[in-house]
């Protein structure tokens, strides 16, 4: 099966799951946890893949998630971090789609953390 390029895909399980084509940037993830860094700026022009690298690690960090299959084939899977995927809490915000004037852009982000919260209170109401 031919794989298609990602063209304005910003979730990486999306990337994985739909059979996008890919380079894996997984050791990104070793990176930030070889550092041990308290705060880690990203800081990348437009289109370098900011949203999609942050989602990526959204989805192997958050705790609500089981991200055993789209990491299955990825470098990060080789290192003795993978004992950290989906230990932790996880806020993954983006202002990919945050744009427009100033009152959409706070509709925006207000609309993210209320999924965030929906999303952590769904994962401890199964709990």
């Amino acid at each position: 099966m031919r794989k298609a390029i990602p063209l304005g895909v910003v979730d990486y399980e999306t990337l994985k799951n739909q059979n996008y084509f890919f380079i894996d940037k997984s050791m990104m993830i070793y990176d930030f946890l070889m550092r041990k860094s308290t705060v880690t700026l990203i800081t990348r022009p437009r289109r370098f893949g900011k949203t999609i690298n942050m989602s990526m690690m959204s989805s192997f960090f958050d705790i609500t998630k089981d991200s055993k299959e789209i990491f299955k084939d990825t470098k990060i899977v080789e290192t003795e971090y993978i004992s950290e995927m989906n230990q932790y809490p996880t806020i993954f915000i983006s202002f990919a789609n945050a744009k427009n004037d100033k009152w959409n852009v706070v509709k925006e982000i207000k609309l993210q953390l209320r999924k965030e919260y929906v999303d952590m209170l769904m994962y401890l109401n199964k709990k």
